[in-house]
């Protein structure tokens, strides 16, 4: 499901350009029974299935080789330290996504994301590898593959040479703290609907100004709480 995803469009043709690497480590590859099952019952009771630690382990140790970490040699066993590389598990209970933890991810060298299934995994592997906890927002769905894809994509397009135009990174909703501004493209009048004709004037500074009020207009009616938190954070109340 990640590879396919990820094998299209922009992150497709940055990943053929070398800008990104993808390595996807199937947890069913590391199952300690013949059946192939990572997961068993909760201890305690109750509904579903949980995925238990040892497969979640070796995944992990997996996805740390293909990194190339260096392990410190002088430390013993399980417990050894390696130069860390952030292990982020997708799960409600973590802190929900923004584009500032985008804008923080991308200046890692690598990401572990641990997807999250059934009724989630085992505390003790989570304690002893994650590093991150995040969500994409307050609902619940079948598994952690869509919300590590949407971290992976708000991730992958901050990385230099990703999208096309190296502006549009920094123009788009949220980059100031603000939704963007509407947009707008040929024809000039469409079905007795026209561009704002300031766009059509050359003026730069009057067009960047519009676009500011235009945004704010747009915040100000869909989230509001941003718009005050924009003024807020420049001493305006």
């Amino acid at each position: 499901m990640i590879e396919n995803a990820m094998s299209h469009s922009i992150m497709g043709r940055a990943i053929e350009k070398g800008l990104l690497s993808l390595n996807t480590v199937s947890l069913r590859a590391f199952s300690q029974n013949s059946y192939g099952s990572v997961d068993d019952y909760t201890y305690g009771g109750g509904a579903g299935m949980l995925i238990g630690c040892e497969p979640v382990w070796l995944a992990y140790q997996e996805a740390l080789s293909r990194t190339e970490r260096i392990f410190d040699e002088e430390a013993e066993g399980d417990r050894r330290e390696e130069k860390r590389v952030r292990v982020i598990y997708t799960s409600p209970a973590g802190r929900v996504f923004n584009e500032a933890m985008a804008e923080e991810l991308s200046r890692e060298e690598a990401l572990i994301i641990l997807c999250g299934h059934y009724e989630g995994i085992d505390q003790r592997v989570l304690d002893r590898i994650v590093t991150d906890e995040i969500s994409i927002g307050d609902y619940v769905l079948t598994g952690g593959e869509l919300p590590a894809l949407v971290i992976m994509d708000a991730v992958s397009r901050r990385i230099p040479g990703v999208l096309n135009n190296e502006d549009s990174a920094g123009s788009e909703s949220f980059e100031n703290g603000l939704l963007e501004y509407p947009q707008y493209t040929r024809p000039a009048e469409w079905r007795g609907e026209a561009v704002p004709e300031i766009l059509l004037s050359g003026d730069h500074a009057a067009v960047d100004a519009w676009r500011l009020t235009e945004a704010k207009k747009r915040t100000g009616k869909s989230r509001p709480e941003l718009l005050e938190k924009w003024y807020r954070n420049r001493g305006i109340f």
